[in-house]
């Protein structure tokens, strides 16, 4: 096809274009705007260990797994709802908890979501809080070059909106309106 026989479909055509981009724009904007408010706070706790020794930093990295699956229990999660006075249930919690080890930069990533920011925020420093004491209790109990430090890296942690994004939802419908009319 040459170029005007595309530009003369566009004329004939066009509006079917145009009105799915609308209708998709519109829509995707719609049901972004009805969703409910959501927060996410992180925060990250570091595990090194105390001397630069290949054998302990490989011990430090395998147990970063193990230290995430004994995080994500109802037992912690209970303890971090006490901890913070929070009114949830522990498995709620946990529902809205991502923990997640990184073997690369010896730590351990912990995320929350909820609708109300202040108490993600309060949840995953929960979670810092109590990994941190269970940690310094064990490792008081060891000689000291055998010791993984434990530390949060910052406290001074914020939470950002996770949904809606109605702006961000709108633009993608748009996209998506543009192919379906096109491939009308």
């Amino acid at each position: 096809m040459s170029a005007r026989e595309y530009i003369l479909i566009l004329r004939k055509r066009g509006w079917v274009i145009v009105v799915s981009i609308v209708l998709a724009t519109l829509l995707a904007f719609a049901i972004s705007s009805l969703q409910k408010e959501l927060y996410q706070a992180t925060v990250e706790v570091s595990t090194v260990p105390a001397r630069a020794d290949w054998g302990l930093g490989n011990t430090a990295k395998d147990l970063l797994r193990n230290f995430t699956a004994n995080l994500k229990t109802p037992e912690i999660a209970a303890r971090v709802i006490a901890r913070q006075q929070l009114d949830m249930n522990p498995y709620d919690l946990l529902a809205n908890t991502q923990i997640e080890p990184d073997s690369s930069t010896f730590t351990i990533k912990m995320q929350v979501r909820n609708p109300d920011g202040e108490v993600a925020k309060l949840a995953a420093l929960g979670f810092a809080d109590e990994f941190l004491e269970e940690r310094t209790a064990y490792y008081a109990q060891q000689d000291k070059q055998d010791q993984i430090e434990v530390k949060i890296r910052s406290r001074d942690i914020g939470y950002s909106q996770m949904q809606p994004k109605p702006l961000l939802n709108a633009v993608a419908g748009a996209v998506l309106g543009l192919l379906l009319g096109v491939a009308i």
